[in-house]
């Protein structure tokens, strides 16, 4: 038991320490393969196939078992990593990370399940606050790691890294899980779940064509993105068993507060995966240092989660929400009002407000969400409020890289003596050395506009999400 539970946590860190690794590389990834136009979908692709796989896994678990499901989890999460550490350029880093999305989807639904399935109900808990440490401490070690393996080795191990720590994981599961499971009947909504991955992929990429003005593609993805649409709706209402039940989002509070959490976990992953390449493109610190100004954040949301529990006992969640939503709105504005350079230390005062507040709305909807729903529903409910996390933090990747782009394109655009080589170095410290010191401040003055443009689309994130706050009444508990 020790063995198998020393795995999940494993596997958590593995992958919980991928996201902030990854964002930390990104400036150094970018300079290497010329790929800043498309930076936004090495974030995308991976989010929408963990998103999508996950209630599949779910399934898939119950029916034949959780150590095959584990088992294929990590083997593919592994193989994913290093075909990513072999890329040789920006596309074949995107397709290879579809393959880490799928693998990333089965670890976390089997890693959970294991733990339920081992300890009973007070010791479970204790186990998934252990397993919830280990995203904390992912988040400090991440930086200082993703640092030190960008300047002293290579970007490419930051995903090899993952070989070894998941082939010992893969080992500990293969050897010490033992389970006697009764296989049950096989229910998977693949023809929604494919349906959705179509209406997704067209979505991003005719979002992604528009920058480039009007051509005949964007409308046969336009009629794509429809006709997906429409089949995933049609699916999704005759689904034995839908991955988006229709049924339950009769309820307007239940659907305002998942809303919310696809808003919001929009903004997180805006403020995660930008912050690196503003403090490296702008300040030019090392990958490193530009990683610990997120830190902050983690560990502040702790704290944010904490004040949830105390709080939303004591008042309303419709209040509850609106204060955290106004703090976060602050921190937002303060990114958009800040000088091109600003002091490191602004930038991680403001991940103190971002910490608190992105920690008591994940936790306030999840807790939420469960008790607006009938008691036979809540697992129901818990699995589609995550799955809003998740596509809500793949498609704001998606309007954060158009934004990015179109911002960046105007910049260069205005100053003919720049080019988009130029921007793709300038967001590397190392690579910057290389350009003539007369085009820093043009470039970065550039870059800043392009960030600024960011979180503005995250305060108009923000600001719907207080509108869609007081679209309901809220009931009594």
């Amino acid at each position: 038991m020790k063995m198998v539970t020393l795995a999940v946590f494993i596997t958590t860190f593995m992958s919980a320490i991928e996201g902030t690794i990854v964002s930390t590389a990104m400036p150094t990834i970018i300079a290497d393969l010329d790929g800043l136009a498309i930076m936004s979908w090495v974030v995308s692709v991976f989010l929408l196939m963990t998103a999508v796989s996950t209630p599949i896994y779910g399934k898939l678990a119950d029916s034949v078992g959780r150590k095959p499901v584990f088992l294929f989890g990590i083997g593919l999460f592994v193989i994913g990593s290093a075909l990513c550490g072999f890329s040789h350029s920006m596309v074949e880093l995107i397709i290879f990370r579809v393959l880490q999305g799928l693998g990333s989807g089965a670890i976390q639904t089997a890693g959970v399940t294991v733990l339920a399935d081992m300890y009973d109900i007070d010791k479970r808990a204790k186990m998934l606050g252990l397993t919830s440490g280990f995203w904390g401490l992912a988040s400090v070690i991440a930086p200082l790691l993703g640092g030190f393996i960008v300047q002293k080795l290579s970007w490419h191990w930051v995903f090899m890294i993952n070989v070894p720590i998941g082939l010992l994981a893969f080992l500990l599961v293969a050897f010490y899980l033992h389970e006697d499971f009764a296989k049950n009947k096989l229910q998977i909504d693949l023809k929604g779940s494919f349906s959705l991955v179509i209406f997704l992929l067209s979505l991003m990429l005719l979002l992604q064509g528009l920058e480039k003005g009007f051509n005949w593609t964007l409308l046969l993805l336009a009629a794509i993105m429809l006709v997906s649409l429409w089949a995933f709706t049609k699916v999704e209402k005759t689904a034995a068993d839908p991955i988006i039940p229709f049924s339950i989002l009769k309820d307007k509070e239940f659907l305002a507060v998942n809303i919310l959490q696809l808003l919001v976990s929009g903004v997180v992953i805006g403020f995660e995966f930008y912050i690196p390449t503003w403090l490296q493109g702008i300040n030019g610190v090392s990958a490193s240092i530009a990683g610990f100004a997120i830190t902050p954040s983690s560990l502040l949301w702790v704290c944010g989660s904490f004040l949830a529990g105390d709080l939303m006992g004591r008042c309303r969640t419709q209040k509850y929400f609106d204060a955290s939503l106004f703090l976060l709105i602050g921190a937002d504005l303060a990114f958009i009002l800040i000088p091109t350079y600003t002091p490191f230390w602004v930038f991680c005062l403001i991940a103190v407000f971002n910490g608190i507040g992105f920690g008591s709305i994940a936790t306030a909807s999840q807790v939420r969400a469960q008790m607006v729903v009938d008691k036979s529903q809540v697992g129901v409910a818990t699995s589609f409020n995550t799955l809003m996390k998740y596509l809500g933090q793949t498609v704001m990747m998606v309007f954060y890289g158009m934004t990015f782009n179109v911002v960046v394109a105007s910049g260069l655009k205005k100053q003919p003596s720049l080019t988009s080589e130029m921007m793709n170095k300038i967001v590397s410290p190392v690579q910057a050395k290389s350009l003539d010191p007369a085009v820093l401040a043009p470039l970065r003055e550039i870059l800043h506009s392009s960030m600024r443009g960011i979180y503005i689309v995250s305060l108009i994130a923000l600001l719907l999400s207080l509108v869609f706050n007081h679209i309901y009444r809220q009931k009594k508990d």
